[in-house]
């Protein structure tokens, strides 16, 4: 991969990131500031994993039959932004839920076509992927620091930064190398949904990975849809309580704290390989399950006084949550499956994670949101301790599950076993 390709490959995944990074952590505030409900905002949030869902059909049925993948990068992203302006103009519920809907439709296959564009580039996936990739990482972290320190979590600026970036890469991606269709003939709903992948769930072990990869993203999605508003509450609370009759200050710097998260990712990231070394894959997951449990129990009793520590603690835990868990199952998926099925294994488990797993939590937090809170609108007060203790058990039950039944074994099961 020659410099220019690696330079427009790492602009196009670092804009691609900063579309998601400025709604996606911020949404609900946002809504929660034009008085949606939590059951409103969940069901919003679960737009995403109906997108996730339906996005592998469309990428197999027509990116990958039809057209060069970067000109369906372009007219989606052009398409995008007109969607994400048309957010900026929705103040109810049932409108705006239907046009996130196709804008989601619209984003979420874009995820895979950046990182198909990128390989179909590379001579050495393995070593030039990740310096690529990293770039949206990065450009998570950037763009949720200039909206914390703007003040915009809760501002319908963050779709106006996403619209923006939206259209420059949507231009953008018509300068990219060509990347031709490479599929040809019919394709079947069961090669989509990674049928031949299927043989892997007669080893109890993968099944309980597969069952427990579904369930902790239930939480994942508690910490995605509510991390920020209760966040914002602490903050809120401690100020007033400092500082009785003051008006709020613009901003509490919340999206500048959570993207600690995202630079979490990155440590743990290059420490992963070493700790999967070492510890095997059993006690990693295990591993990432507590770190999971602790978080939830950090953000349940944590404040913005005295207790400030344990929120930090909570934001920095999600490198342990997200690489141990997610980026080392992978590396499971993939050793477990074998060279014939890879691709379809590891589809399978996006669709099943993201898809299935995020479409319940999101939905679900909404409704634990609402359980917990009296008032309307800016009288509403929740008791965010009783919301976190629900996905921290949870990811108990997950530990409980997986420290039964799971076994450290990574030997490929024969597809035609």
């Amino acid at each position: 991969m020659n410099n220019k390709i690696r330079i427009q490959l790492s602009v196009m995944m670092f804009l691609q990131f900063v579309i998601w990074g400025a709604w996606y952590g911020q949404l609900s505030k946002y809504l929660f500031a034009i008085n949606f409900t939590g059951a409103q905002v969940g069901n919003i949030y679960a737009t995403f994993s109906i997108a996730m869902i339906i996005s592998p059909f469309f990428i197999g049925m027509l990116a990958d039959r039809f057209f060069a993948a970067q000109k369906v990068l372009g007219m989606l992203n052009i398409l995008g932004a007109v969607l994400l302006y048309a957010l900026t103009q929705i103040k109810t519920y049932d409108t705006f839920y239907l046009v996130m809907l196709l804008y989601c439709l619209t984003f979420a296959p874009t995820i895979a076509l950046t990182s198909s564009i990128s390989m179909r580039q590379m001579k050495d996936p393995e070593k030039e992927f990740p310096l690529i990739r990293v770039m949206g990482t990065l450009a998570w972290i950037a763009v949720t620091n200039v909206i914390g320190f703007m003040g915009w979590g809760d501002q319908v600026n963050i779709f106006y930064v996403s619209m923006i970036a939206a259209l420059v890469i949507g231009v953008f991606s018509f300068t990219l190398p060509d990347t031709p269709p490479t599929s040809s003939g019919p394709v079947s709903i069961g090669q989509i949904v990674g049928k031949d992948s299927f043989v892997l769930f007669k080893d109890r072990s993968f099944l309980i990975f597969f069952i427990s990869s579904i369930l902790i993203c239930i939480p994942l999605s508690f910490y995605y849809a509510m991390g920020n508003p209760s966040l914002t509450d602490y903050y809120k609370d401690a100020f007033m309580a400092a500082n009785p009759g003051e008006s709020l200050p613009l901003t509490f710097f919340v999206e500048n704290k959570m993207s600690l998260g995202q630079a979490s990712e990155v440590l743990f990231m290059l420490l992963l390989p070493l700790a999967y070394k070492r510890f095997g894959i059993k006690n990693i997951l295990i591993i990432s399950l507590l770190a999971w449990i602790l978080r939830f129990l950090f953000f349940g009793y944590g404040n913005a006084g005295n207790n400030e520590w344990m929120l930090y603690a909570g934001i920095i835990l999600h490198g342990i949550c997200f690489d141990f868990f997610f980026v080392s199952g992978m590396i499971y998926t993939d050793k477990k499956a074998g060279d014939k099925i890879k691709s379809q294994a590891q589809g399978l488990i996006s669709l099943a994670t993201y898809g299935v797993g995020m479409f319940i939590g999101s939905v679900l937090s909404g409704i634990v949101k609402d359980k917990f809170t009296t008032g309307i609108g800016a009288d509403a007060v929740t008791n965010w301790t009783s919301v976190w203790l629900v996905p921290a058990g949870i990811a108990v039950v997950v530990l409980i599950l997986f420290f039964l039944f799971f076994r450290d074994k990574e030997t490929p099961l024969p597809v035609g076993a």
